[in-house]
């Protein structure tokens, strides 16, 4: 494509043509400025209607995508825009060989097209922006022979009021700012194409609620968020976690209410350390529905406050990578619920939901090509990530505790950048629950931000 600055000089050295080489009077040679200085008024009008040209239609710039508000690089375009709308998106895809305990996990290899997004805002002005998330999930919503169906989702839209760096409102169908991936899962930006567990099951990645609060940023070094935000639904949940529990949006209950936040700090460069926490009932209200097999009818969904908090702590200096997190969650009435989600089927007879969840990892990645092919354009980072997963901490006295949701999780492989926003990823997971078996993979896959 040919740049603003090409065209200019093109014009501008037609110009210089146009004037006669021979001597000029005076006369002449103010008319000749004169015609000089339209041509400079003309170039920067001309430069002006390319670059607003340029925006609209999209074409992209030769910058590299920067994350703002803790939201992914692609999804934080419309921030940097002067007005107007704002196009991006991302997506990846993955292939997993699955090599051993085949048989006993009842796990088949599998080539999937994970999910394909587009993200889209409109600035209106610099203190009034749309942002929205459309996710396609699994490549179609029907289903075949071999899998269940895909979904299409909004995966965030809110309405931002941008007051100052310190104080802004924000409200909308929100994601939940907790732990490393919840707003920030764009491919390119983590490790390994799996999503760790502990970011999936206790924090139920993506999680996003309709709420309305504030965010900001203080001093250059200090982020936060506070947003009140519909509860999950207890009915929802698990033994394999909170997960079920999300409403996505979709005409949730909003009997009751949670409140989260997070703050994160920067005090050196490269360091950040953070935490987060969520807290709020989960009943809403609602009557569920008992099987006829113990007696019909209906009652009361037995209200479970339910706390979540993380702590984690990154660095990313001199080529290394280093990320720790943890995270707990602590159900009050997982008893209650228990009884009442299986009279209605929604867990299984001798399911359990467990009052307290616990979840951990570590990684580490080192970029190598800065030694090896500094002028190759390229980064290439092997990783390593050790995580351990609980969702069955502690169950209420007198139940028995789900072994197979004890999981300890070996990742390691590389991820390979040719360019900032496309990533080559390949890893080999292992997975050993206390009981039971889960299938060792090497997963290969995709991923890219535009």
């Amino acid at each position: 494509m040919i740049r603003i600055e090409s065209i200019a000089v093109a014009i501008l050295l037609a110009g210089a043509l146009a004037v006669p080489a021979f001597a000029q009077t005076e006369d002449e040679a103010l008319a000749t400025e004169d015609r000089m200085r339209e041509l400079e008024r003309k170039v920067e009008i001309l430069t002006d209607e390319l670059a607003r040209t340029r925006q609209d239609m999209g074409v992209p710039e030769d910058i590299e995508l920067e994350s703002e508000w803790g939201l992914g690089p692609a999804a934080s375009k419309v921030y940097s825009v002067s007005k107007g709308l704002s196009i991006g998106g991302y997506a990846e895809a993955r292939y997993t060989d699955v090599i051993a305990d085949k048989r006993k996990s009842n796990q088949e290899d599998t080539f999937d097209f994970v999910r394909t997004v587009l993200y889209t805002g409109y600035k209106f002005t610099d203190e009034i922006v749309f942002n929205a998330e459309f996710e396609f999930e699994h490549a179609s919503t029907s289903s075949h022979e071999g899998s269940s169906g895909g979904s299409v989702s909004v995966e965030f839209a809110t309405l931002d009021y941008l007051w100052r760096d310190e104080a802004n409102l924000r409200a909308g169908l929100m994601l939940v700012p907790m732990g490393f991936l919840n707003e920030l899962h764009e491919p390119p930006f983590f490790f390994g194409n799996n999503r760790p567990l502990s970011e999936t099951n206790i924090i139920p990645s993506t999680f996003r609620e309709n709420g309305v609060g504030v965010f900001g940023r203080v001093a250059e070094i200090v982020e936060y968020k506070a947003y009140v935000i519909t509860s999950l639904n207890g009915a929802g949940f698990s033994d394999s976690g909170l997960r079920g529990g999300r409403m996505r949006g979709n005409r949730a209950n909003a009997d009751d209410l949670s409140f989260v936040g997070s703050l994160d700090v920067e005090p050196l460069p490269g360091l950040q350390v953070g935490g987060s926490g969520m807290i709020g009932n989960t009943g809403h209200d609602q009557r569920i529905t008992v099987l006829p097999a113990f007696g019909g009818g209906s009652l009361v969904l037995p209200q479970a406050r339910l706390a979540v908090w993380e702590a984690h702590a990154q660095f990313q200096r001199f080529g290394l990578h280093a990320r720790a997190l943890y995270t707990q969650a602590l159900l009050d009435g997982a008893r209650d619920l228990t009884n009442a989600l299986r009279l209605t089927g929604d867990i299984a007879p001798n399911e359990v939901i467990a009052e307290q969840m616990e979840g951990y990892y570590g990684e580490l990645a080192y970029e190598i090509m800065q030694w090896l092919a500094p002028q190759s354009g390229w980064t290439v980072e092997p990783f390593v990530r050790f995580e351990q997963v609980n969702t069955q901490k502690d169950v209420p006295t007198g139940f028995a505790a789900n072994r197979n949701r004890m999981e300890t999780i070996f990742t390691t492989g590389v991820s390979a950048k040719p360019i900032p926003n496309v990533v080559l990823k390949v890893d080999y997971r292992n997975r050993n629950p206390r009981r039971g078996a889960l299938a060792d993979e090497i997963n290969a896959g995709f991923g890219l931000v535009f």
